[in-house]
């Protein structure tokens, strides 16, 4: 029997017997079945012929040569070849190795100073190989991105409470309101620190962040506007089964007076009264005698040129100076609802 990754006991192993004049290569799996090496995936035969070819030759008589290799593990899927990147780092502990590659998987985060990229612009000027991470093609970089940023969405799954939002404003109003409360040490009122909060960029890609993370088995909910779009997010089969009913939360069970109220309506009056001082525009006589109506549909009609983005920046600067007690009696008790059904069902 021989493991060739002995740094993974758990890894497949190899079973090698004699069946008369033949050889016989078994794989025993981590679970310990044993198949035949022909009836395993391509991928694995190329990887487990790396091994026995590389590994015994880079030994022997490669010792101390430079190993060049075009493309390796093309045929493995990419968390395999993220792992097979380890390998060729041992490998090159005795043995200087350089591979060709166009998957990010096989550029490791902590290895930008050993990258290289390559290009061929044109026949005159010939193949270039630059120094420092630049290329004239934006192509030429689209692994390092693509490596960049799937390092990045790795750093989605640290923390063990998720509470995923529908967009960027929604997370600055719950991080700063949430923040406002905990300063003031409003009872039932702060939110725990150790929940992630993560938005999606629209109602719709909620289900893809909730399930993923689901899938990781960690502790996840999800605040949806009670808007069309999150409505209809909220009744996706998908969402529903990965989370349950109860950790999917909805702005209209924290703001019953407003028709499908989104997250901005828990913040009704301040908001009001920041659009008179940064937009110039004073829309309370409206909202008075609309009270079931959207807010944001207000300002949107009302202020020239307005912009969800625009508001919840403004909010943010205006909880730099001022304190919990500058929002209204509806208002925190509103969050103070919200933040408490968020730690109880994360918890």
């Amino acid at each position: 029997m021989w493991n060739p990754d002995p740094q993974r006991p758990e890894a497949d192993k190899l079973v090698i017997s004699a069946d008369g004049q033949y050889l016989k290569v078994v794989v025993e799996d981590n679970i310990g079945v044993k198949i035949e090496l022909d009836q395993r995936s391509e991928g694995f035969q190329w990887l487990v012929s790396f091994y026995v070819v590389f590994f015994a030759e880079a030994m022997d008589k490669h010792k101390n040569a430079i190993l060049l290799l075009d493309e390796p593990g093309m045929s493995l899927h990419g968390l395999k070849q993220r792992e097979f990147r380890e390998t060729i780092s041992r490998l090159a502990e005795k043995n200087q190795t350089i591979y060709t590659t166009h998957s990010p998987f096989f550029v490791g985060p902590n290895e930008l100073d050993l990258v290289r990229v390559v290009e061929l612009k044109d026949r005159e000027e010939g193949t270039k190989v630059h120094t420092t991470i630049s290329s004239s093609d934006p192509a030429g970089l689209l692994p390092l991105q693509e490596a960049l940023g799937y390092d990045l969405a790795q750093s989605l799954f640290t923390q063990q409470r998720n509470l995923v939002l529908e967009g960027i404003t929604d997370y600055w109003y719950l991080e700063s309101t949430a923040q406002l409360l905990r300063e003031a040490a409003i009872k039932d009122a702060n939110l725990d620190e150790k929940t992630a909060l993560i938005f999606a960029n629209s109602a719709g890609k909620v289900v893809y962040y909730a399930t993923i993370l689901h899938a990781q088995k960690m502790k996840v909910a999800a605040l949806l506007d009670s808007d069309a779009a999150g409505d209809q997010a909220a009744q996706q089969e998908h969402l529903v089964h990965a989370l349950g009913n109860k950790n999917i939360l909805r702005t209209k069970d924290f703001c019953s007076n407003v028709l499908k109220p989104e997250i901005e309506d828990l913040l009704r009056e301040t908001l009001i009264t920041i659009v008179k001082d940064d937009f110039g525009v004073d829309v309370k006589s409206i909202s008075d005698s609309n009270p079931t109506r959207p807010i944001v549909d207000v300002f949107t009609k009302e202020v020239s040129g307005f912009s969800k983005y625009k508001l919840a920046k403004s909010f943010v600067r205006w909880t730099r100076n001022n304190n919990a007690s500058a929002l209204s009696s509806n208002e925190i008790t509103a969050w103070t609802k919200l933040i408490q059904t968020i730690n109880k069902v994360l918890k």
